[in-house]
């Protein structure tokens, strides 16, 4: 593995149930900001819904290579990281701060960052998907440790 960035000309999969709705819309809004494409594959409202629903999709448009990366939101963050991490290839990290953020791209070179956004504050959560998308994998010793992880 050489040193990993985002393919940024790819949009950003984003996901969320009811409780990330909001953080997730304010999400898009940074990264279009920014010049990001974005396919939101949901949900579309605070109305009550089942988070795997969403979960799967932007784990399977990341495993695709449809898209560059995945965020998912939700109250915990832990529904969707067990979901999306189901995927072959989906390395989903819930991050509740930047240090968090970086390490995962650094040491794991996760591919899904998970907002639990019950517990962090929406102006954190944008600066953990900031630091996400510029933080490459270093690769070196922990080459051999992400190859472990897959399930073969």
């Amino acid at each position: 593995m050489e040193k990993l960035t985002f393919n940024l000309a790819l949009p950003v999969a984003i996901g969320a149930d009811h409780a990330g709705f909001e953080y997730k819309e304010e999400v898009i809004s940074f990264l279009e900001a920014k010049g990001l494409k974005v396919k939101d594959y949901g949900t579309h409202s605070k109305d009550s819904v089942d988070y795997p629903d969403y979960a799967h999709p932007v784990a399977t448009a990341v495993e695709r290579e449809e898209a560059a990366f995945g965020i998912l939101i939700c109250g915990s963050a832990n529904g969707v990281a067990i979901t999306a991490n189901k995927h072959q290839g989906i390395r989903a990290a819930i991050c509740w701060g930047e240090e968090l953020s970086r390490l995962t791209r650094q040491h794991n070179n996760a591919n899904v960052l998970c907002i639990p956004a019950r517990f962090v504050d929406v102006a954190v959560a944008t600066q953990m998907v900031e630091v996400f998308i510029n933080t490459p994998f270093e690769g070196g010793r922990h080459e051999n440790r992400v190859r472990k992880m897959a399930c073969l």
